[in-house]
């Protein structure tokens, strides 16, 4: 599926009229998805930003053109796992059943209905929109947070400096689930977007996991313009890679040569500007580190 179709001829399932934040790079992920996934589609949207932007919708009245409801914060996988079944008992397994959740539903509140579903290799399209945090509520900290990050929750002060862990590593949580097909997304990179979608497609029996990349202008602290930019720096500073796994591989689908300091990712956004030399060097380290963990799972695969 080339990108002039996607933008230009499928038809757009979301409503014009969502009240996300102008430059949000989740309402534009749920609109690539909706594009691309079709009508015949059951879509779940778990409490979060795109709840509130009004995908679910108010009064009677839903912001997409499929069927859709909200399910609580913890149990949108294992919900969802019964509708995919209820509809397989009805011969109609064509139906597409996806939900589309934040990190704190998925990494946090939802996380063991997440993992039971994984576990049983149960055939829905699970998509996580991280944004680092409840940004729906107040910009709180999620277990997505960056280490050294400013939320609510995580005030900066001259002792204790941001949020003190390093982040769950979800796609890498996923894949050891050995789940049908895992991959990290991000809209700065639509091509290497709008190809994950369609691979998550093509799995017809099997449990699939997409982790998009998110950033939230408003909790991170930038200006709307920078969405993509903001994107682009975290794939080329290798904070966040871009990858796939299935059956047991593991493929890095965007290759960054020289990679650029993690200097120019944090200095793009707000919710680091704290950062002095050695919070500076420590998460330049985390970053060194898990990057060389995932080029010897590509490398073995």
């Amino acid at each position: 599926m080339n990108l002039n179709e996607v933008f230009f001829e499928l038809e757009d399932l979301a409503s014009p009229g969502l009240s996300a934040c102008p430059g949000c790079p989740a309402e534009l992920a749920l609109r690539i998805v909706l594009k691309i996934v079709g009508n015949n589609t059951l879509l779940g949207v778990t409490p979060g930003c795109m709840t509130g932007a009004g995908a679910v919708g108010w009064n009677r009245l839903s912001g997409v053109k499929v069927p859709v409801t909200m399910p609580l914060l913890t149990n949108a996988a294992s919900l969802f796992s019964g509708v995919k079944r209820f509809c397989h008992t009805q011969g109609r397994d064509d139906i597409r059943v996806v939900v589309f959740a934040g990190d704190g539903a998925t990494a946090d509140a939802g996380f063991q209905a997440l993992s039971g579903a994984a576990e049983r290799n149960e055939n829905i399209l699970y998509i996580c929109y991280d944004n680092e945090g409840y940004m729906n509520t107040g910009f709180q900290r999620s277990g997505t947070s960056s280490k050294g990050s400013y939320t609510s929750t995580t005030p900066v002060g001259s002792v204790i400096k941001g949020k003190q862990q390093n982040k769950k590593d979800m796609p890498l949580i996923m894949a050891m689930h050995d789940a049908a097909y895992v991959a990290t997304l991000s809209t700065a990179y639509t091509r290497d977007f709008v190809n994950k979608v369609e691979k998550a497609l093509s799995i017809k029996d099997g449990f699939v996991y997409l982790h998009i990349f998110s950033p939230c202008l408003s909790g991170w602290r930038y200006e709307s313009k920078n969405t993509i930019s903001v994107g682009r720096l975290a794939v080329q500073t290798n904070f966040y890679p871009l990858y796939e796994y299935r059956e047991g591989r593991f493929t890095q689908t965007v290759k960054v040569k020289n990679a650029k300091p993690i200097q120019e990712f944090l200095n793009s956004v707000g919710k680091f500007k704290h950062f002095d030399e050695k919070q500076t060097a420590d998460i330049q380290q985390w970053v060194d580190r898990r990057y060389s963990l995932l080029e010897s799972l590509w490398r073995d695969s």
